[in-house]
């Protein structure tokens, strides 16, 4: 008989923390469970740790050959007998008992949810160092579109955190490869759209930060693919929701691309880093998007607009004059932009006044 949740253990070369994470999922009070322990070729001793646990819930898979961590998730996800799949890495970890019992009570209720979440306690070198994720004080369950709403500002659920319906993968797919740091992000974002989704209030996961993270790999050595992964999310969300016919979600996906080109044009820190986003590097961006020409031009007008606003809100009045300027090559009656033109030559009590109405609109939109 298949069991009620199928837990997909990814691991490379973490021996080292695969004891804490499988102690804390046997440990928990709901036991009706699979444990996939997906071993990408670690050359340490995965396989020695993974076997000497006895239980017969767990089961050790080893990849013939490095699969990379999409191929190996996805992999997981396909031998998985649950009706419902929880990807957790071996470096991550539950930290209440009581965790998978509280998710299973309210998804089996609300055949709607197709996944569960909590905020996930920060571990650096084995110490709780704060609390991430966190979307509201109290348990909820969020209409998905209410909740995409916040994800297309960014990630907010710890990848650790998340259980989701089978049927989720069945009907959206899973990880694409081409999204290797952004994949879940995706998904997150992509269920949300067509599934609720519950929320737990309560940190009940431990999300591990070390060198040998993933995360930490792709952000150190591909900054700039991880960045444009982040407008292909929402490129995607915006296709899949033009599909189902959902305008507010296509105008939602379509301001926050605005607002993050306009931003990496100008450049500034982004995960710790400086990055400055080429003209070149946007204009490929855009023709891989599935847009026609004349929404294309529209959307690279509001750009421009926007890397304006950015320039004028770090009072470097010349660029956003040059970028204003641009905006209007693609869309020259674009009103907005010239009263922003307009407010600028009137000197301060202009630019006082436009400084003004961008506080406006940027509250309006947030």
């Amino acid at each position: 008989m298949a069991p009620t949740v199928s837990f997909v253990v990814p691991c490379y070369n973490l021996a080292h923390f695969l004891p804490e994470c499988l102690n804390s999922i046997l440990g928990q009070t709901y036991g009706d469970l699979e444990i996939l322990i997906m071993d990408d070729c670690s050359p340490d001793n995965t396989e020695e740790i993974a076997r000497s646990f006895h239980d017969p819930r767990v089961r050790y898979i080893r990849n013939q050959n490095n699969l990379g961590h999409l191929q190996n998730y996805n992999k997981g996800i396909a031998l998985s007998q649950g009706k419902y799949i929880w990807l957790i890495s071996a470096d991550d970890r539950l930290c209440k008992p009581y965790l998978l019992q509280r998710y299973i009570r309210v998804m089996e209720n609300n055949p709607r949810v197709g996944y569960a979440c909590c905020p996930a306690i920060k571990l650096e070198r084995g110490i709780e160092t704060g609390v991430e994720g966190r979307l509201e004080s109290k348990d909820t369950t969020f209409d998905g579109t209410t909740l995409l709403a916040k994800l297309l500002k960014g990630n907010r659920i710890p990848a650790a955190s998340g259980m989701v319906r089978r049927t989720c993968y069945d009907r959206c797919g899973q990880f694409p490869l081409d999204l290797p740091y952004a994949g879940d992000w995706y998904l997150w974002c992509l269920f949300a759209l067509h599934y609720d989704v519950a929320y737990f209030a309560e940190p009940m996961v431990n999300y591990r930060a070390h060198e040998l993270s993933m995360t930490n790999y792709l952000l150190n050595h591909r900054l700039t693919p991880a960045l444009e992964e982040g407008h292909t999310v929402l490129w995607r969300i915006r296709d899949q929701a033009r599909q189902i016919g959902h305008a507010g979600v296509v105008k939602q996906c379509t301001a926050r691309l605005v607002r993050l080109y306009g931003a990496h044009i100008i450049g500034g820190v982004f995960e710790n880093q400086l990055y400055r986003m080429s003209e070149e590097e946007l204009e490929s961006s855009l023709n891989r998007a599935s847009v026609t020409l004349p929404e294309a031009n529209w959307i690279r007008a509001r750009i421009w607009m926007a890397a304006g606003d950015c320039s004028f809100k770090l009072n470097d009045v010349t660029n956003a004059g040059r970028y204003y300027r641009r905006a209007l090559q693609y869309h020259p009656g674009l009103i907005s932009v010239r009263l922003r033109q307009l407010l600028l030559r009137t000197g301060y009590v202009g630019i006082g006044f436009a400084k003004t109405l961008l506080k406006i609109r940027r509250a309006a939109f947030n």
